[in-house]
């Protein structure tokens, strides 16, 4: 992708004819405006053509590409996660996480989710003039979140006129097909403009069973390694304490992991054979799940101006946007204490109880404990949400004696409401009743009840589950299955007033002010599923969030010019700023930050910062009401593949806690689990709120050179060093984490959060929530070179660079816990680099593109299998797998047509680069990446100005 062109910094403007009057306009990271575009941080920009030349659809993949972003926190590839922000765009800038980094539109935030996401896939391409990413922190300008750094989309102030544009592409495969429309409309005059425009686009799914590479968990080759739960039911006696105990069977029946076969008679015990985990009996859930899932947005969008007396300008911006997205997942592997609230067990009065007192005899008979993967009825869940933007602000522009001076007040409103809804799950009430007392009736059918006191077949209809797919009917499973719906929303409404301008002449030039003051209001909701909170269905069961809080802030800045066109000081100039924030949940903070530029000479730029940030908790932080999850996890205490396998000190902790000398983990099929280890077969518990949180802090610097060699026409070259660290991290602790920092790293505090099942060994409850945990920080330098050469009669040609080494990033889990550096693992690869070669003659032009990205450590499949480097230390622990490194091609050629029309055709991923298995891979489906290229990707798109 033309990723390249993003690495023009603020001193680097791009190429337009000169205005008849400079103006003075704001750049991100300062609210004082200037004639002069350089500035004291570093400021990436990409304009709206290198947008469409990326062959992207929407905002969020083509930011995700930047060298100085991390892997996304939320995963195309990532179905089976269970969050309200599903299909949305949000941006992971230096991998410090997405609620670390702020999103503008125009200056003012954007809708951000009871979670603290900012979904910025809602703000229209087609309108977007520019985007600045500002790599730098900003809570002294702008307040809480802007730690990683700051984006902001500028849009198109006014047009004249109209453009129509149309996409599609799609993987050489036939599948991911994405199409993207919008029509866009200007009218007016410097008294007046309106524009409008609409957008629509979608993206389609990616099926894991579609390709070899993704329809197995591990992948070719290991087909049988991620087998789970089977469809065919399991058997076993039930324990005094309502588990499962004594022998275990599964039904007898033809076919494969593939589910397709035929059960035997469910009610005849000599049906059943002793469950070895033999393959048979095991299941493909890759089979059944999309690898990416698919979305789709529709976006109308309104932006207005009218100039008032006393140059005073009133502009208004509205936007309305719906975007859907859909996840389907394999049927639910469901088990008697799938809640273990309320267990559903197999009745022994059930007529097809193979133990039953209707095959056993009256009175010998006994309930059963059962396992069964529903996979009739795959889980398909369907996000909706809808968005609200308004803002209307009244700005002006005055003179003091020989001063300019700007000033604005406004009302920014953002409101989300969304949905959720999901089927596949079971519903337990009606699935109590369908396993319950029932009996062969004088008509041959089974009915619930018994012959002396029966349940109407309109009322019950009993379920053979033990005979797995081939018994189902489909008016059994319409009656067991439960549809679920939850609501969920947040509101922003902020207040501003702002002031700017030159307070006087100094020698070096204006000394420069601005302030302003903020009032911010915040409230959000989740609502589950009533029967969800109630733990009365298999999805996960969680309680509703409520919770608002306001803001009132206040924030001042100067811009100190101290030496101007001396020998050896073609500039020399300080920016300080600080924000005082008053919150209504936690109480207040004061951020400052100062920063310096600094020009020996006409040709080279020294530049640096220093800035405190913080980020407040978000209404789910403090509000939660918490929710179950079955987590994916690997046991240290694992006697084959956790560190108690190869650490002495880890297995000592582990046998001190009470695990069976011989432990092993298991999966949802009762077997061991792999090298990568699985997902519980136990409901845990996360996500509830903590109303003692504190802001995490951070402190964050910066420096940096920008050389313009005047002898070098065209060429410019740029070195930024930063540092970011933060303090008290509001983090969601994890289930590996608790674990590996028990028993791994000795932190004591950690054993309390969870139990053990003290015969077996099995972590049977999880408690895990946010918390002001530890430190974390990271370290790098980012480098961009940009080269437009001379003119030739072969046309013009330009060389862009953006690169980005990553020293350190670095996560200490407490106060006392050693920290851990993971450059260099997957998802923070030392190295990122985006080069393209742009040629432009006449009407045509072309880009020729290079992603680059350097070695990682992965997760080895086993010592002595997919493990290069058996004896390396690493996060892991001892012995991990070094990926090399990759490099993506992408080429796009246009041509433009003498009636105003553009077409553009492009390839991304040329060469066909196919993705690499990596165990440590997002994707729910399988072990490869869903947020790097499966095979080629074509597209063409068509503009037309009229």
């Amino acid at each position: 992708m033309a990723l390249g062109a993003m690495s023009a910094y603020a001193q680097t403007t791009t190429e337009a004819p000169a205005p008849a009057e400079m103006q003075r306009v704001e750049v991100t990271g300062s609210r004082i405006r200037a004639v002069d575009l350089e500035t004291a941080q570093p400021v990436q920009v990409m304009n709206a053509e290198q947008i469409q030349k990326t062959g992207l659809v929407t905002l969020g993949d083509i930011v995700n590409n930047l060298t100085s972003v991390g892997s996304p926190n939320f995963s195309k590839g990532g179905v089976l996660t269970s969050n309200r922000e599903q299909g949305g765009d949000y941006i992971n800038m230096r991998g410090l996480g997405a609620q670390r980094m702020l999103v503008l539109v125009n200056g003012k935030r954007w809708t951000t989710t009871v979670g603290g996401f900012t979904d910025f896939s809602t703000i229209p391409t087609s309108m977007v003039e520019r985007m600045e990413i500002l790599k730098d922190g900003a809570s002294a300008i702008y307040g809480s979140d802007a730690i990683a750094g700051v984006v902001n989309f500028i849009l198109k102030k006014n047009m004249q006129g109209g453009d129509a544009s149309a996409y599609v592409g799609q993987n050489e495969d036939g599948d991911g097909k994405s199409e993207a429309y919008h029509l866009t409309y200007g009218a007016g005059d410097d008294k007046a403009s309106l524009m409008f425009a609409l957008t629509h686009s979608k993206r389609g799914a990616i099926w894991a069973r579609d390709r070899e590479l993704t329809k197995y968990t591990y992948g070719p080759g290991k087909e049988t390694a991620g087998l789970v739960g089977g469809v065919w039911g399991r058997i076993r006696q039930v324990s005094a304490s309502g588990g499962a105990t004594g022998f275990n069977r599964v039904i007898n029946h033809t076919g494969t992991y593939d589910g397709a076969g035929t059960g035997a008679v469910s009610r005849d015990p000599a049906n059943y054979h002793n469950f070895t985990g033999a393959v048979e009996d095991l299941y493909n859930a890759s089979q059944d799940m999309m690898f990416n899932s698919p979305t789709q947005l529709s976006t109308m969008f309104t932006k207005g101006a009218v100039s008032l007396p006393h140059d005073i300008q009133l502009t208004t911006t509205a936007s309305y946007s719906d975007r859907k997205a859909i996840a389907t997942v394999a049927g639910y592997p469901a088990s008697s204490t799938m809640q273990p609230k309320n267990p559903v067990y197999l009745s022994k009065d059930s007529y097809y109880n193979p133990y039953g007192n209707q095959v056993a005899g009256a009175g010998l008979g006994q309930d059963l404990f059962w396992y069964r993967r529903t996979m009739e009825v795959p889980r398909q869940t369907t996000n909706r949400n809808r968005t609200i933007h308004v803002d209307v602000n009244l700005e002006g522009e005055f003179s003091l004696g020989q001063n300019a001076w700007n000033w604005s007040v406004g009302v920014n409103h953002n409101n989300l409401i969304g949905t959720t809804d999901n089927t596949g799950n079971l519903n337990l009430v009606q699935l109590k009743k369908a396993l319950g007392p029932s009996f062969l009736n004088a008509a041959g059918q089974v009915q619930c009840g018994t012959p002396t006191a029966p349940i109407a077949l309109s009322e019950c209809v009993p379920f053979d589950i033990i005979g797995g797919p081939s018994a189902s009917t489909p008016a059994a499973l319409k009656f067991v299955m439960a549809d679920g719906h939850a609501t969920y929303g947040s509101t922003v409404n902020s207040y501003t007033a702002d002031i700017g301008g030159e307070v006087w002449q100094l020698p070096a030039g204006a000394l420069g002010f601005a302030a302003g003051i903020e009032k911010r209001e915040v409230e959000g909701y989740d609502r589950p599923n009533a029967l969800d909170q109630l733990n009365l269905t298999s999805s996960l069961a969680g309680k509703s969030t409520f919770g608002k809080y306001d803001v009132k802030e206040a924030y001042v800045e100067l811009n100190i010019p101290v030496l101007k066109g001396m020998r050896f000081a073609e500039l020399l100039s300080f920016n300080l700023a600080s924000r005082y924030s008053d919150y209504s949940s936690f109480g207040d903070t004061t951020n400052s930050k100062i920063s310096f530029m600094y020009k020996p000479n006409k040709d080279m730029l020294f530049r640096g910062t220093f800035a405190e940030g913080f980020r407040a908790p978000t209404l789910g932080d403090t509000f939660g009401g918490g929710s179950q999850t079955f987590d994916t996890y690997l046991d240290p205490c694992d006697t084959a593949w956790g560190q108690a396998a190869t650490n002495p000190e880890v297995k000592t902790r582990c046998t001190a806690g009470g695990v069976p000398a011989t432990f092993r983990q298991v999966n949802s099929a009762g077997t061991p689990v792999p090298n990568t280890g699985a997902q519980t077969p136990f409901p845990f518990e996360s996500g509830a709120g903590n109303e003692f949180l504190q802001p995490e802090t951070a402190e964050t610097r910066t420096l940096g050179l920008v050389y313009s060699p005047s002898y070098v026409a065209g060429l410019t070259v740029g070195l930024d060093w930063f540092d970011i660290r933060v303090s008290d991290r509001i983090t969601a602790v994890g289930t590996g984490y608790i674990l590996n920092q028990c028993y791994v790293a000795g932190v004591s505090q950690f054993c309390g959060l969870f139990k053990r099942d003290p015969v077996s060994g099995q972590v049977v409850e999880l408690r895990r929530g946010n918390a002001n945990l530890g430190k974390q920080s990271t370290e790098g330098v980012d480098i961009t070179v940009n080269y437009r050469l001379p003119a030739t009669a072969w046309g013009k040609f330009g060389v862009r660079s953006e690169t980005t080494y990553l020293d350190s990033y670095i996560i200490q889990s407490t106060a006392t816990s050693t920290p851990f550096n993971y450059a260099g693992e997957y998802g923070q690869a030392r190295w990122k680099s985006n080069t393209s070669v742009d040629w432009n003659m006449g009407n045509w032009s072309a880009t020729m593109s290079a992603r680059y990205v350097s070695h990682v450590k992965v997760t080895c499949w086993t010592a002595t299998e997919e493990c290069n480097t058996p004896l390396g230390q690493w996060s892991g622990g001892e012995g991990y797998d070094l990926k090399g490194s990759v490099t993506y091609y992408d080429l796009v050629g246009s041509y433009a047509f003498p009636w105003k029309g553009k077409l553009l055709v492009g390839v991304n991923n040329v060469f066909g680069k196919k993705p690499r298995i990596n165990y440590d891979a997002s994707a729910s489906a399988s072990s490869v990446d869903p947020d790097v290229p499966l095979d080629r990707f074509f597209y063409v798109r068509y503009n037309q100005s009229f």
